[in-house]
């Protein structure tokens, strides 16, 4: 299997409000930027639509090194939150309701295609692919404002 270094980010103005999602993929010394973004959405949507978006660009099941800042996205997928809300109904274990499950289910399909090692960044401190993919987030959401 091929091993794929993918890097992600989100951002809302506002939230709800217009969003936006950065990739950055990285394959034997070649890069791929995408980015796109909606009108009315959310911080955390954005961050679970780049690692989709990113996984879903992959043509073949791949060893993937995903960097995010989201805590929301890798602590739900490292600790297993989310398969235990999937395996509840999309209730978490305090029986509310889990957010956004249509892009939690998407992201849970393609992590079984792949083999995805999860690491945190901290955001905004000097990570040159993680900056990248927050510049490119930030001018998806500012062009819909």
């Amino acid at each position: 299997m091929k091993t794929v270094t993918l890097y992600t980010d989100g951002a809302c103005s506002g939230n709800p409000g217009p969003g936006g999602w950065g990739v950055v993929l990285l394959y034997d010394g070649h890069e791929k930027q995408l980015s796109g973004g909606e009108k009315n959405t959310t911080n955390n949507r954005m961050e679970l639509t780049a690692v989709i978006k990113g996984l879903e660009a992959l043509k073949e099941p791949c060893i993937v090194e995903l960097y995010s800042d989201s805590k929301y996205v890798i602590d739900a997928l490292e600790k297993g939150w989310a398969k235990g809300w999937k395996a509840r109904g999309w209730v978490k274990s305090d029986k509310k309701p889990a957010m956004n499950p249509d892009l939690w289910e998407r992201l849970l399909e393609l992590c079984g295609k792949h083999v995805v090692n999860l690491h945190w960044v901290k955001g905004h401190s000097n990570n040159p692919f993680n900056e990248r993919c927050d510049l490119l987030a930030v001018s998806e959401w500012m062009k819909l404002r």
